[in-house]
């Protein structure tokens, strides 16, 4: 098996993981606030990071060098978590992932005004197509748009936005500042939060809520393994096997059935992404926005995504 197919398994192994904990937040999600699972998922992702610090053979400070930029991004990367924990609990698990996988399009755009990425007219169509996937996901004004429907693509917006600060910053902030930071706000947003929601929980399901923080960190390793021996644009569309998973795991756990819009949403969404992903894989000297995003925007408090992006290099497309 040569490195290329190594890393394609790796990273269906990777994203086969996320969506096991995508199941056990929509689990946990049926019975506890979305506050309550973030704040005990990041208070036991503190070992980790503690881990993460021991090993951290760097003298530099935790202080952020772009301050305003680290304060934008943990806004959004809040923002994300809370959302798609919930449209996760509230909504069938495929199509909470048919519209989160706007988040590569939605990049791609804001490249734009915070990179200055030129974005040509290739590009542009096959944004304008996967975003007319996500209407046809969504389809307003033939059923009702619920709140769950709102945060999954609120979801997908902050979890875009957040993604593209980390390339604008991400060569010149340590990659620990990146992860704690949102971490801390985290937890400190829901800790504030907490007692409006908190339901206490017995220790199976606390277990579970370590299972959480323990998947998305194991699933970011596998991913890290993946683009070691892969390239990028062999890696990259291997996320969209998880609207296979969530089928899989909605009809076996929950009962879910995926309907027509939402099949073909998500077709022309993930034919969308492809193709921008595999046009910027022949790219030379691309930003490629989408591909050097490499670890999901969302989920648990614990992420592994901003260890995996690379340094800038002069747009091209």
């Amino acid at each position: 098996m040569g490195p290329n197919a190594r890393g394609a398994l790796l990273a269906l192994i990777a994203f086969g993981i996320f969506a096991t904990h995508d199941v056990v937040v929509k689990t946990l999600g049926g019975v506890y606030s979305p506050i309550q699972i973030i704040f005990f998922s990041t208070l036991l992702s503190f070992p980790l990071v503690m881990f993460m610090l021991i090993r951290d053979q760097s003298r530099a400070t935790l202080q952020p060098v772009h301050p305003w930029w680290t304060l934008l991004r943990t806004a959004c990367a809040v923002a994300t978590a809370l959302l798609a924990f919930y449209a996760f609990s509230v909504l069938p698990l495929a199509q909470t992932y048919a519209i989160l996988f706007a988040a590569p399009l939605l990049i791609t755009v804001l490249a734009i005004p915070i990179l200055g990425e030129p974005v040509r007219w290739r590009r542009g169509v096959a944004v304008l197509v996967g975003l007319a996937g996500v209407i046809v996901v969504l389809r307003p004004g033939v059923t009702d748009l619920t709140f769950g429907h709102l945060a999954a693509l609120g979801a997908a917006i902050f979890g875009a936005t957040a993604s593209v600060i980390v390339r604008k910053i991400g060569r010149d902030e340590r990659s620990i500042v990146l992860l704690l930071y949102p971490m801390i706000a985290s937890f400190i947003l829901m800790a504030a939060l907490l007692p409006a929601v908190y339901i206490p929980m017995p220790l199976e399901d606390l277990a579970l809520v370590g299972v959480i923080s323990a998947l998305g960190f194991s699933a970011g390793l596998v991913l890290i393994g993946a683009y070691k021996r892969a390239e990028a644009a062999i890696v990259a569309p291997m996320q969209y096997s998880q609207i296979l998973w969530a089928t899989g795991y909605g009809y076996l756990l929950f009962g879910e059935t995926i309907d027509r819009p939402t099949l073909i949403g998500a077709g022309i969404i993930i034919a969308s992404g492809l193709y921008i992903v595999l046009r910027e894989g022949r790219t030379p000297g691309s930003q490629t926005p989408v591909l050097r995003t490499r670890a999901r925007g969302y989920g648990s408090s614990f992420r592994i995504s901003p260890f995996l992006n690379g340094s800038r290099d002069r747009p091209e497309d």
